[in-house]
């Protein structure tokens, strides 16, 4: 008995964390993974979240730096010009303490 109590602890252990990952969904549109940007434009940044439990809204990143707190689920986000070179776009799922819960999507631009 002792073992099957052990062992159904350590399965809820490992689900927990897979269940919020499985309710929570980020899709980028837009800029697709491998883009190529316009240094001289400024660039769109078109996404689709659904929240799962424990998300309250969506930081943006730009190269591992925080760029924008967004509430709307679904949208698009005009980015601050990005200089040439390779750069990460990240969505992270944030709690209401603006803490990153596990969840996130990144795709990988290069600007000319």
């Amino acid at each position: 008995m002792r073992n099957l109590s052990m062992l159904i602890f350590v399965i809820a252990t490992i689900a927990a964390p897979l269940a919020m990952a499985a309710e929570s969904k980020i899709e980028i549109i837009s800029p697709a993974d491998g883009a190529k940007l316009d240094a001289m434009e400024q660039s769109k940044l078109e996404y689709d979240v659904t929240l799962g439990s424990g998300a309250d809204h969506i930081h943006v990143y730009v190269d591992g730096k925080e760029e924008a707190l967004l509430r709307q689920m679904k949208g698009s986000y005009t980015m601050a010009t990005l200089a040439p070179g390779n750069h990460q776009i990240c969505i992270k799922l944030v709690n209401k303490n603006h803490t990153p819960i596990g969840v996130e999507r990144c795709v990988k631009v290069v600007v000319d």
